[in-house]
């Protein structure tokens, strides 16, 4: 959950305290943190409390900010969540595209998705400092989301790509090392004159292209102790049929 742990969640000028405690169970539900407010109008408040559900912890470490622009003076990328149109039109985003572009991002730094007051949702000032816009699809006839339903919308499509994600994929072992790789040649020669292999016309001829080959394959360090542990289990085997040799 690294990646999430990059994103914050800004609120500008809540006015219910209510609404600050929703906000923050609905990060805690999609594994979010960080919390900013910028001026709100009751904070700290019993009743943001009440409405967190046990998602205190994330209240008690909320940042409170003066400005949106201090908010989000460390962020690379800031998304404002309106319906809002302009005639400077930002970028729209669906969640799930939204969702996608900020975990990209969270590659390179910090991402922050704002939410204007209650009643009025971001002002042209506000969105001034956003790059992008989410636009939340809903009824025509009654678009508005209570601000705690849309963070949860937009949070849930963060979760869902995180958990979602394959996991990473082991490491390869590391390349042997040329050192490594003299060893196995040392190794394999010593048993290929002790089985006869070697009992030709042109004896180094022949590990010549099998260091050829072997060199082609460019084994890694597991590889070339499988080899070994083939040759040692020879080794053992021609001791244990001969064990006067």
């Amino acid at each position: 959950m690294n990646a999430l742990s990059r994103v914050r969640i800004v609120l500008v000028g809540t006015t219910h305290p209510g609404n600050i405690g929703a906000v923050a169970r609905a990060m805690c539900t999609m594994a979010l943190t960080r919390l900013y407010l910028v001026r709100p109008k009751f904070f700290p408040h019993e009743e943001a409390s009440a409405r967190a559900a046990g998602a205190d912890a994330l209240l008690d470490n909320a940042v409170v900010c003066d400005t949106l622009a201090q908010a989000v003076a460390d962020c690379t990328l800031v998304i404002g969540a309106s319906v809002r149109e302009r005639s400077i039109e930002l970028p729209p985003l669906d969640p799930p595209a939204c969702a996608e572009h900020a975990l990209a991002e969270t590659t390179r730094g910090e991402v922050a998705l704002v939410f204007g007051p209650e009643h009025s949702g971001l002002s042209n000032a506000d969105l001034d400092l956003c790059q992008r816009r989410v636009v939340i699809p809903s009824n025509p006839a009654f678009p508005s989301l209570n601000i705690g339903a849309a963070v949860q919308v937009l949070t849930y499509e963060l979760y869902r790509r995180v958990a979602e994600a394959k996991p990473a994929a082991q490491p390869p072992s590391p390349p042997a090392t040329h050192a490594e790789v003299e060893r196995l040649f040392e190794h394999l020669e010593r048993v290929l004159e002790r089985i006869d292999f070697l009992r030709m016309s042109n004896p180094q001829r022949g590990m010549r292209r099998l260091r050829a080959l072997v060199n082609r394959a460019a084994p890694d360090q597991n590889e070339v102790q499988i080899l070994r542990g083939i040759l040692s289990a020879t080794e053992h085997a021609l001791a244990a049929a001969d064990p006067d040799v």
